[in-house]
């Protein structure tokens, strides 16, 4: 469709917030959400006010002497985001899926009050403070790799253990769920991965419509859950003493959520703790300007067609990038501390089994051991073939 300085169009209903920096505006009608600069409210302003854009190019020149500014190449991109209703007054189609407001909506806000309010904050602040106090006083209680090894057979330490991740997964995201629905907003739980990992994700994507400072505990609700885990786990390993199922379970609680937790702090993928960091820093391109940073020295890094960054945000890149390095190398720790030689031991324990006969239970628990990594590997196809699928989707035809 043909815009000409002499064009005047008309919006979807828009709803505009002052962000740390710019300005979310949000679609209301799809419930997606943009950062924008000053520049784009007040041509949003102008064409709200049916102004031609001519008009509206020659006032934001004027305002913005330092700025060059291009209201066609403004109004391409509102097209491309579908926020345009009307353009010299012919009605745009448009084909976006409207906002589902229906998500999870039996979980009550005020039971998610009750989780996260100012004084079970102020809770979730004191446990982490007795945790450490814990570990100094009783290192034996620092997760180890083998910890994971409480039965005998193989097949019960899988199952024992999945079946346990799988829970204290599922609390991690409940507990993102409260905090979403203490705010009357609406949510989700999905499967998706981070890196080579399967997960399940809580949708956050709400938590635009509120201001920065009410954003934190959101992000972080799920490893105040973990952390209340790792505690409850702590305190059955030094109380129980005389229960050693009780105990070996307990321990696999605290090296599971150990886990989880330290993956909070790799912030290259996108963990909860990056959005505490893009949250606080008001720069919500963090990841794309880190990898952008980064490439001069790491050419193989992921990155986009164009750096994103605005104004000011610079300075909080090489910061970023530094905790961006600090996640890899995380991330390597757990490879090489954890998961390598619990792998390789628990290998070692069940590959005698495959020389046993097939009614041998030794022989099953080696065939299902090396079973579940098909099974990691089907999920982690089908998350990344899911999300090959959205963004084919938003290509532009």
């Amino acid at each position: 469709m043909l815009v000409t300085k002499q064009s005047k169009l008309s919006l979807y209903p828009l709803k505009v917030r002052k962000d740390k920096k710019n300005f979310i505006v949000e679609d209301i009608l799809s419930g997606e959400f943009y950062e924008m600069p000053a520049i784009c409210i007040d041509a949003i302003d102008l064409i709200n006010d049916d102004k031609q854009l001519d008009f509206i190019e020659e006032v934001l020149q004027d305002k913005y002497p330092n700025e060059k500014v291009d209201i066609s190449s403004f109004v391409e991109d509102l097209l491309e985001l579908g926020l345009v209703k009307e353009l010299d007054g012919e009605t745009i189609p448009r084909n976006r899926i409207e906002k589902n407001t229906n998500g999870l909506n039996w979980v009550s806000p005020s039971v998610g009050r009750f989780f996260f309010n100012r004084y079970s904050l102020s809770f979730y602040r004191l446990i982490m403070v007795v945790i450490f106090i814990l570990l100094m006083l009783n290192p034996e209680l620092f997760p180890l790799y083998h910890d994971v090894f409480v039965f005998d057979l193989m097949i019960y330490n899988i199952l024992a253990f999945l079946g346990l991740s799988f829970i204290l997964v599922i609390i991690h995201e409940f507990g993102h769920v409260l905090a979403v629905r203490a705010e009357g907003l609406p949510t989700k739980i999905e499967i998706g991965h981070r890196l080579f990992f399967v997960v399940l994700e809580t949708d956050m994507s709400r938590v635009w419509s509120l201001p920065p400072q009410r954003r934190y505990h959101l992000y972080l609700a799920g490893m105040f859950f973990d952390i209340v885990i790792l505690f409850l786990s702590f305190v059955v390993q030094l109380f129980l003493i005389n229960q050693p199922l009780i105990i070996g379970l307990a321990k696999m609680v605290a090296l599971s959520t150990f886990i989880r937790i330290v993956y909070q702090f790799c912030v290259y993928i996108k963990t909860d703790f990056y959005y505490v960091l893009e949250n606080w820093s008001g720069s919500y391109n963090l990841m794309e300007n880190a990898q952008f940073y980064l490439k001069r020295w790491f050419p193989f890094l992921p990155l986009d067609d164009k750096n994103e960054t605005f104004d000011g945000e610079e300075k909080l890149v090489r910061p970023y990038a530094i905790f961006y390095l600090i996640g890899v190398a995380l991330t390597i720790g757990i490879t090489v501390f954890y998961n390598v030689p619990l792998i390789i031991h628990a290998a070692i324990l069940v590959s005698p089994g495959f020389l046993e006969p097939v009614t041998s239970i030794h022989f099953w628990d080696a065939t299902v051991f090396f079973l579940q990594f098909l099974l990691m590997i089907g999920l982690l196809a089908y998350s990344w073939t899911k999300k090959y699928r959205k963004k084919h989707k938003r290509q532009p035809a």
